[in-house]
């Protein structure tokens, strides 16, 4: 359980601001009172109003209020954000940011010498307190901000400190990859449909059937060809089913699918 009365701001209140705030929120770990959001106009304000949250239209009200700061705002904006506040960041303030691409090492130049930076990749499953994040520490982060990262972030996300060249690849895998199991359940779904199921029940079934197999892998500890044999029998439904996507090339092209996102976020960061 962490300390309720602690302020968490966020400079920039887009949907992953949300998903975080709103996991953070749904987990115990913050009050919802002392969740603050800022964004120019009152558009991506109105989630965070709407669950209880403190809004501002201006970022320094963060830096004023908050000592744990998620910098959840568009790679190429972040250096204009950064040079408004840099006055006003100090030794006590924790910067966690969510920028895809942006180094360590560009957030340490843009932000006074000494900032404790921890950059991050989470996905939007936070908000349903079944997300994913990995994270490193800038250079002047200590050990202590890692394990707060990851007591916040408990109750609503597995949180993993890794090396930072994992934290784009996490950005093709998994914070791109709830897309990709969207899409495969929008097709699970269809399908249902195709055969003859109403819509509704078919989508139920085909997003339940994703979450039960997420689980059975995380909750086992079994390798996924493994369990996939459990489910597999001679003859049976399943290899015929297992052969049309073999034949589709699903599993390629799912990788190349994690190879491009993980490459985009690598020139994100260079651009």
């Amino acid at each position: 359980m962490m300390d309720m009365e602690a302020m968490v701001g966020f400079v920039g209140a887009g949907t992953m601001a949300f998903a975080i705030a709103s996991g953070l929120v749904k987990a115990d770990n913050v009050h919802r009172g002392n969740v603050m959001g800022s964004a120019p106009s009152d558009k991506n304000l109105i989630q965070f109003k709407n669950a209880g949250m403190q809004t501002t239209h201006c970022n320094e009200s963060v830096l004023r209020s908050c000592s744990v700061i998620f910098l959840t705002i568009k790679p190429n904006i972040l250096p204009t954000v950064l040079g408004e506040i840099y006055s006003l960041v100090t030794p006590e303030h924790l910067l966690i940011s969510v920028a895809a691409g942006i180094t360590v090492q560009t957030l340490e130049k843009l932000l006074p010498a000494g900032t404790r930076v921890l950059r991050t990749m989470p996905n939007l499953a936070c908000q349903v307190q079944e997300g994913t994040m990995v994270f490193c520490r800038g250079s002047h982060a200590t050990e202590q901000d890692a394990s707060h990262l990851q007591r916040l972030m408990s109750g609503c996300s597995l949180c993993e400190e890794t090396p930072e060249a994992f934290i784009n690849i996490h950005s093709g895998l998994s914070g791109s990859g709830v897309a990709y199991a969207y899409m495969f359940a929008e097709a699970l779904a269809d399908g249902g449909v195709k055969m003859g199921m109403p819509y509704h029940l078919s989508l139920r079934l085909a997003g339940q059937t994703l979450v039960g197999a997420g689980k059975m892998m995380l909750e086992t500890g079994e390798h996924p060809a493994k369990l996939k044999g459990d489910v597999r029998t001679p003859g049976g439904t399943t290899i015929h089913a297992i052969h049309e996507l073999e034949r589709g090339n699903l599993r390629s092209t799912v990788m190349n699918a994690v190879e491009a996102a993980t490459n985009q976020a690598r020139n994100m960061g260079k651009s």
